[in-house]
């Protein structure tokens, strides 16, 4: 199966692609918008282009895995975009994804500016390496049938 994943930003949205048969996940790039409105038409435009099967979005937990303010806004977001392309959506936790990246660039003689450009994607390649791991790299399959659904992980 192969997923679409996300990590949602007040002003950049990272993202990345991977599936489970290979295990492979790969950053794609980011996409800076100042509404959700456009933001959802970006992502709806990534998801024609790549064809995923399904969705993961970074959940912004607090630290002690409660939700707060960010995580319900990113979880009604998800509820829209479902609506918009028709496909399921998994929410994944993202606590430390952006340290991961950051980690992930330390040593990699970027300047701040070329590691900001690359932070958001690598985060969500972060996520949707978490979310595979989590799942046993096998995805469950879904009927096409099926309304979209908005399932947190």
């Amino acid at each position: 199966m192969r997923y679409l994943c996300f990590d949602i930003g007040d002003r950049r949205t990272g993202s990345a692609i991977g599936d489970d048969e290979t295990w492979i996940v790969s950053p794609l790039g980011m996409i800076e918008t100042a509404t959700d409105g456009l933001l959802i038409d970006g992502l709806g435009r990534l998801v024609e282009e790549h064809e995923p099967d399904e969705l993961v979005i970074g959940l912004p937990l607090n630290m002690d895995g409660t939700h707060g303010p960010r995580a319900k806004k990113i979880a009604a977001f998800a509820e829209r975009l479902a609506e918009t392309v028709l496909l399921p959506i998994h929410l994944q936790d993202e606590r430390l994804s952006s340290f991961a990246a950051d980690e992930a660039m330390s040593q990699s003689g970027l300047t701040h500016k070329q590691k900001k450009v690359r932070r958001d994607s690598l985060a969500a390649a972060a996520i949707l390496r978490s979310f595979l791991d989590a799942r046993g790299g096998a995805g469950a399959a879904t009927d096409d049938d099926s309304p979209p659904t908005v399932a947190q992980t």
